[in-house]
């Protein structure tokens, strides 16, 4: 028995585009925000110095404090409590899963999916980094134009006809 699509062989349809995308997007938060857990813990964030008397995390000595040259604005480096970490490292254990949930991943692979994962990846972290850090992580030009071309990349991976 014979038909126009070979058994095994995979085809973009809508709502195939929709779940690729929203896994892309699932991993990319996952990651990212695995990944903002277990740094703020490790290596800290900057906060504006006025805005660091938050008594839930701990701010470290003079020393971390550092001055953004660009807006002369001072920030302080803040730690938060090692269950950050603990909390960031089963968010990227999770993550570690996500993209095997893609629709084309039997016939792309590990490498192709990974791959296009990155486009989307870069971009997402601009855009999450900026939300979460405010003004001292706002994405400039050149951000811009380099996650325009990931992203753009990252789709020619993904939806290039392969026959």
């Amino acid at each position: 028995m014979s038909s126009s699509k070979e058994e095994g062989e995979f085809y973009w349809t809508p709502l195939a585009i929709v779940q690729s995308i929203a896994i892309f997007c699932l991993a990319g938060i996952a990651e990212i925000f695995g990944g903002y857990f277990v740094w703020s813990a490790v290596k800290g964030l900057r906060v504006e110095s006025s805005s660091a008397d938050d008594d839930s995390v701990s701010t470290n000595t003079p020393a971390d404090e550092s001055v953004d040259r660009a807006s002369e604005k001072s920030y302080n480096i803040v730690k938060k409590t090692w269950w950050y970490a603990l909390i960031g490292s089963f968010v990227l254990v999770a993550y570690g899963f996500i993209p095997c949930l893609q629709p084309s991943a039997a016939t792309d692979g590990f490498a192709r999916i990974y791959a296009a994962y990155g486009g989307f990846f870069i971009v997402m972290s601009f855009l999450i980094g900026w939300a979460l850090e405010g003004e001292s992580a706002k994405p400039d030009v050149g951000d811009v134009a380099g996650g325009l071309i990931s992203v753009v990349g990252a789709l020619v991976i993904v939806f290039w006809p392969r026959r």
